[in-house]
């Protein structure tokens, strides 16, 4: 609807330029809104104001020959010029009543549009290291991502969704040597494990696995992997240096182990772990077009070409034996390094050469979704894209903030490396993937959210997703109790007796129900699902109230007809809005 009076609006400002020289060298698009007081009509615009000036006239007069100039549409009642220059359009009442054969008709399809007219955009979200299972945290950016890809999806994007593998680095081999040093504990070894290992039950299992597989073919007494190796650092010792101290126990790994054995380790860790998070998140209704190994990168030799176009730029620079890249010429704070004394490239050269493909792989746009506490982490990227010669705008990056869980009014800790944190698993097996899926997504993703629990499993009003699934499963309800009674539903999509839907309950459903294909297109160009699952609250809310003030299978069979058509129109549009969020809509609760 609010297309339709755009483009009678575009029609009557052709026509107003036609008509002689009201100094428009451009024609803007008219800015349509929704009105807030029903006493004001349904949409309006200020388009009369924002000409008034270059067309040299008064907004009122403007405004007035403007309506004076629109063609004759079905879908107005009537236009009122407001205020200083206000135009006001009240639609009439067979447009709303024509949205239920449409939504009918259109299916799962309605308020899908092609906006986004098949360019082609990248959505990389979640891309958590692969050093322990997914935890509650990742929860809300793997929701969040899937519902902005689906939503662009949804109007017409082209889109890419990606996970970016971490398989190289530091991060990597200190599961590895974790891995191996639980490994030599169940071979009899006494360890004492490094503070700066990877300590949850998941390396223990890792670590059976590698033993009931080779039993003792990988067993190196503890004094040889412990020889030379600084202090850790303890609770009350003065001296340690838990990073030292780790790093040495790689070093010994990959000693006496050797490559091919210190390499099973690592691949072992790295695919159980993997296959853990694809099986996590595919549970949790959420997958990818690709998998982006970062260790691909260098294997292909885009981490040394990113590298020398920032040379040939004059944007890097040697100094202390490492290769700094200036990316203070470009805002950021400081220079950053690209690759290290010993030669090795760090996981910020890794991450320039992965934008660098990200746009040479021809994405219109692409959208990064990290952990808030990546902010810093954008100046440098944007730095990196420019001084490759990039476009740094066609990089979106959106900052999630941490989900905190509550159970039983405790906050839970959340630490890969010590083994103490909630996993999505868990969460997911405890309030159910629906409950996960909209919870996540219920606030704007900047905004820090608490996680209730209770209020999760409840089944009550307070609780949205059931709220608005309940809403669903409603009309289900009366379409079995119609089934029970013989009466049979024959909903064809036509308009006969909608002229009977006259009451409030029923004003208030259709004008709702016209929002959505508005509500899917917001939140879709502005990232915000949040938008998807209020609107979808709004309309549970409206359904609800209809349900307890009137009777649907009531003796008159027209006006029986024209309900049971409503409230189908409803039941599409709550089961299209919950699936662009990736929860179910059950038919019975």
């Amino acid at each position: 609807m609010k297309q339709q009076i755009t483009d009678l609006l575009c029609a009557g400002l052709a026509r107003l330029t036609a008509d002689g020289d009201w100094g428009l060298d451009e024609l803007p698009v008219p800015a349509v809104e929704r009105t807030k007081d029903q006493t004001h009509g349904d949409f309006a615009t200020n388009l009369a104001l924002v000409l008034a000036k270059p067309a040299r006239t008064r907004p009122r007069d403007l405004a007035q020959r403007l309506v004076d100039l629109l063609p004759d549409s079905s879908l107005i009642e009537r236009v009122e010029i407001a205020g200083p220059g206000f135009i006001n359009f009240f639609l009439a009442a067979d447009a709303y009543r024509a949205l239920i054969p449409a939504i009918l008709t259109a299916g799962h399809h309605y308020g899908r549009s092609q906006l986004g007219a098949g360019r082609r955009v990248q959505v990389e979200f979640v891309s958590a290291n692969p050093t322990g299972p997914l935890h509650v945290g990742h929860g809300r950016g793997a929701a969040y991502g899937a519902a902005v890809a689906d939503l662009l999806a949804a109007v017409g994007y082209e889109v890419h969704r990606e996970y970016y593998v971490n398989d190289a680095g530091r991060q990597m081999d200190i599961l590895a040597t974790s891995v191996w040093l639980r490994y030599l504990e169940l071979c009899g070894e006494d360890i004492d494990f490094p503070s700066n290992g990877y300590k949850g039950d998941y390396v223990w299992d890792i670590a059976a696995t590698l033993h009931r597989e080779h039993a003792d073919a990988y067993r190196v007494e503890a004094d040889q992997v412990f020889a030379g190796a600084p202090p850790d650092e303890r609770p009350g010792l003065d001296g340690g240096d838990k990073e030292a101290h780790i790093d040495a126990l790689i070093t010994a790994a990959k000693h006496l182990l050797g490559d091919n054995r210190y390499r099973y380790c690592f691949e072992l860790g790295l695919n159980t772990i993997l296959d853990d998070i694809r099986a996590d998140l595919a549970e949790f209704g959420v997958t990818y077009q690709e998998w982006y190994s970062e260790r691909s990168l260098a294997e292909r030799g885009a981490v040394n070409r990113a590298i020398e176009r920032l040379r040939e730029s004059g944007h890097v620079y040697e100094q202390g034996g490492a290769l700094w890249f200036r990316s203070t010429a470009f805002g950021d704070e400081k220079d950053r390094v690209v690759v290290r004394e010993n030669g090795q490239g760090t996981y910020f050269a890794s991450d320039i050469a992965y934008h660098m493909d990200k746009l040479e792989r021809g994405f219109e746009r692409v959208i990064d979704i990290w952990g808030a506490d990546h902010h810093g982490y954008i100046p440098r990227v944007k730095a990196a894209l420019t001084a490759l010669g990039d476009d740094a705008a066609r990089l979106d990056v959106l900052l999630v903030q941490f989900a905190i869980l509550y159970r039983g009014g405790e906050r839970a800790q959340m630490s890969t490396r010590s083994g103490e944190f909630v996993t999505l698993r868990e969460l997911r097996k405890e309030v159910g993937r629906d409950a996960a899926r909209f919870f996540y997504v219920m606030r704007r993703c900047e905004q820090h959210m608490d996680f209730d629990l209770d209020l999760a499993k409840s089944q009550s009003a307070d609780n949205p997703v059931y709220y608005v699934q309940y809403a669903h499963a409603r009309v289900c309800s009366v379409l079995r109790q119609a089934a029970d009674k013989g009466i049979v539903i024959d909903p064809t999509p036509g308009i006969t007796n909608l002229e009977l839907l006259t009451q409030d309950h029923e004003q208030a459903l259709l004008r709702t129900l016209a929002r959505y294909p508005e509500v899917i297109e917001l939140a879709a160009i502005g990232h915000e699902p949040h938008l998807l699952t209020t609107y979808l609250r709004e309309l549970a809310n409206d359904l609800h109230t209809y349900y307890n003030a009137h009777q649907f299978l009531v003796p008159d069979a027209d006006l029986r007809d024209a309900r049971i058509k409503l409230i189908l129109a409803v039941r599409q549009v709550v089961r299209n809005g919950l699936a662009l969020v990736g929860v179910s809509a059950p038919e019975a609760m």
